[in-house]
């Protein structure tokens, strides 16, 4: 599926479901969502921001669930929420906006590639810190909460968007086909009950924050999950991974 292009300094202007595109596949539970308590309040909440004039990113806050429809997931991955300083977020978890520089945890995620792959890092800032094309190859880039205010991290947390993505992780662990789960950091981690490891595979470590990514007792530099995501990739005839690594 493609998605517009979206400029770098754009932001979320209104808070309309009707304007954020899913997969067929994820629709019936956004709409079960958006018209429940919690996500009408949520709405509200968005709105009520909006009004405020604050600036709040990213501008497609189901583009995860836009480029990546739950029958092609292959691998998810999961991130808190999205880079809050303005030009970054662009809707998918741990991903910049093309052109946008890697910021500190994305370039541990490319140092970790290079490591485990034996690769060459990606070039910055051509292709910069935009994975849209692992998550147009299966791989599901999504933060727990959808939506952070300018320069306020973690200032959308709480307000309902966890339902949502919850709802998201469950319907995968329900599906038919494996799924390769990836949780960095102990927000991800926590999501873990929600998974049913005798389906589907479950990898942890460390965030690759600076602060954490060489900490133990499970650092995420050398902890080598991108060897086993390529060869589950390459037994899905997914390539996203690749696409990204050898441009």
């Amino acid at each position: 599926m493609q998605s517009s292009f979206l400029p770098v300094d754009d932001q979320l202007l209104r808070a309309e479901p009707a304007d954020w595109l899913v997969a067929p596949g994820w629709q019936a539970l956004v709409n079960d969502f958006f018209t429940s308590t919690t996500g009408q309040d949520l709405l509200t909440f968005l709105r009520q921001r909006i009004a405020a004039e604050a600036v709040i990113f990213p501008p497609q806050p189901l583009r995860a669930l836009e480029l990546t429809a739950p029958e092609k997931t292959r691998i998810v991955i999961l991130g808190q929420d999205p880079y809050h300083a303005r030009g970054q977020a662009e809707g998918l978890a741990f991903s910049v906006a093309p052109g946008v520089r890697p910021p500190p945890s994305l370039r541990n995620i490319f140092k970790e590639i290079e490591r485990d792959l034996k690769t060459a890092a990606p070039t910055f800032p051509v292709p910069g810190g935009s994975l849209v094309s692992w998550a147009e190859s299966g791989v599901l880039l999504l933060n727990t909460c959808l939506t952070v205010e300018e320069s306020r991290p973690a200032s959308h947390a709480g307000k309902g968007w966890e339902l949502l993505t919850d709802k998201v992780i469950c319907q995968l662990s329900q599906a038919n086909h494996a799924v390769l789960f990836l949780l960095w950091g102990a927000h991800a981690q926590s999501k873990r009950s929600m998974i049913d490891e005798s389906r589907h595979q479950v990898l942890v470590a460390n965030h690759p924050s600076p602060l954490s990514a060489l900490r133990g007792p499970l650092p995420f530099i050398g902890c080598g999950h991108f060897s086993v995501a390529k060869r589950w990739c390459e037994s899905s005839n997914k390539n996203g991974f690749l696409q990204l690594i050898t441009v």
